[in-house]
């Protein structure tokens, strides 16, 4: 019998792009957030983002100048990681916390564990965790006069423009479901109140996003299973005051930096499981601690809070799934099974 050779390698992503090609597209489509909030806030989202951008570049040549001078910085991960730490944080908040931000994603989240790659915490979680339990009335300060932090927001007050296309929705597309849309969601698309980057710019992400999905950058799926179980237990618990299967799965997606979650933070791959079982299994369990975190524990920003959780559950994970999901498939190849 022709002994079978077992390959022990470690599942890997296997991606047309380089590692600079991905990190700089996601960073390309990440900006274009960023550029929409920094059209109606005087321009203190792209403040933010410079400050966080050079910070973190500059951090990161001082740690590799002596091995590999500038390559380091030319692969574009840092950049990556200041442009989405940038996307978390509100748009009032003063640029110098998101130079400290930067500054500790990148020296210690992503060079204290080994570089990219190594890392079990998103490095940009890292930050803005760094920001948010360093300085809490920071975040509660520059979302204080943000509407969109309360749901009765999005029912007055809308512009001409939601009126109208939410009219022209509601006679052509969801007149043939006997659906309706109610007023106040495209407005949130649009969203030039005070309040979180991603918010502030969801018109523009959705289209970034749809971008990174069409070059197979991020693991598209996983971000729909988040969604799905995030949108379920909104729909069916996220609005007890008024009775179950009453939540508004709308208002949960476009607030609270649900999009940029769901496709970016969730469907990153360095930080989270390497077999689909525990992929799924990270993402249904993100889901259900950002809708506890979010409608139990009324923070609006839950949505961050449970994903850095599951990263920090990353390595017990990728433990079980070395005995139970790899060893299994070890053993049904020794044995000549599929």
């Amino acid at each position: 019998m022709t002994a079978k050779k077992i390959i022990t390698q470690k599942p890997q992503i296997n991606l047309s792009y380089s590692t600079a090609g991905r990190m700089w597209l996601v960073f390309g489509c990440a900006f274009l957030c960023v550029f929409q909030s920094s059209l109606t806030d005087g321009g203190l989202s792209l403040i933010i983002v410079l400050t966080s951008f050079f910070t973190a570049l500059l951090v990161e040549l001082l740690l590799t100048w002596k091995k590999s001078g500038f390559s380091k910085i030319k692969d574009g991960s840092a950049a990556a990681i200041a442009m989405t730490l940038s996307l978390l944080l509100p748009n009032m908040i003063h640029p110098v916390y998101a130079a400290f931000g930067a500054a500790f994603a990148v020296a210690v989240v992503k060079y204290s564990f080994g570089g990219l790659g190594s890392n079990w915490l998103n490095p940009a979680l890292g930050g803005w965790l760094f920001i948010r339990f360093s300085w809490p009335p920071l975040f509660s300060d520059a979302l204080a006069s943000s509407p969109s932090v309360t749901e009765m927001a999005i029912v007055s007050n809308t512009s001409a423009l939601d009126n109208s296309v939410s009219s022209f929705l509601n006679g052509t597309f969801f007149s043939f479901t006997d659906a309706y849309l109610p007023s106040g969601y495209i407005d949130l698309l649009f969203n030039n109140n005070p309040g979180l980057i991603t918010d502030r710019g969801l018109f523009a992400l959705l289209v970034g996003t749809v971008i990174i999905t069409a070059f197979g950058i991020n693991r598209s799926w996983v971000s729909l299973v988040f969604l799905a179980i995030y949108g379920l237990l909104i729909r069916f618990a996220g609005g007890l005051a008024q009775g179950f299967w009453s939540g508004d799965m709308l208002y949960g997606f476009f607030s609270g930096g649900t999009m940029v979650a769901a496709f970016i933070l969730a469907a990153e791959s360095a930080s989270g499981a390497k077999y689909k079982q525990g992929i799924i299994l990270m993402a249904t369990l993100g889901a259900v601690l950002s809708w506890i975190f979010r409608y139990l524990c009324f923070e609006y920003t839950g949505c961050f809070i449970a994903l850095a959780i599951v990263n920090c559950l990353t390595p017990m994970i990728r433990f079980l799934e070395e005995k139970f999901f790899f060893l299994r498939k070890k053993s049904a190849l020794s044995e000549g099974r599929p």
